[in-house]
């Protein structure tokens, strides 16, 4: 079983038996897909809600509204079909301790949501999340059988 590691403002799709992986899930949220008939996984680790706010902007990975188009189409390429697609999603964590009432503060919380409005712009059910707190972690998306194995420190490991 090859692990295939997902970098930051990064995404990429496996067939099974592939594990999809990334590190380091802070205010960044981990949109995982999952197409259970074709037995594709597609793992995406965005860094901000909205690529409209950036111009000149190369990196699709980086942006909850393009990364999930891009990820869609690299599922597609290995067999999976956008109407048997499931999401679960990770992160979005309020990593600082200060009064996060300012909007620019609220990036985690800001990319929750736009990760959930592109889910469902896209038609893809969201069956599964672990957001917000205030603890890092790191994600594991299984091809065969679409777990979803979420890891920080001083907390048990949970599957989605």
């Amino acid at each position: 079983m090859s692990v295939i590691i997902v970098g930051m403002a990064d995404l990429n799709a496996c067939k099974s038996p592939g594990v999809l992986k990334t590190l380091g899930l802070g205010s960044c949220v981990g949109i995982a897909l999952y197409d259970p008939v074709a037995k594709v996984a597609g793992l995406a680790h965005i860094m901000l809600p909205d690529s409209k706010a950036i111009s000149n902007n190369q990196n699709h990975a980086k942006f909850a509204d393009t990364a999930l188009i891009k990820l869609i189409e690299a599922m597609q390429k290995l067999g999976a079909k956008k109407i048997s697609m499931k999401a679960k999603i990770a992160g979005g964590a309020q990593m600082f301790a200060f009064n996060a009432t300012s909007e620019s503060l609220r990036v985690g919380d800001r990319n929750v949501e736009a990760s959930k409005k592109v889910l469902r712009e896209a038609g893809i059910k969201l069956i599964a999340e672990e957001t917000g707190a205030n603890f890092g972690r790191t994600v594991e998306l299984y091809a065969d059988d679409g777990r979803f194995l979420i890891k920080a420190i001083g907390q048990a490991v949970r599957t989605l």
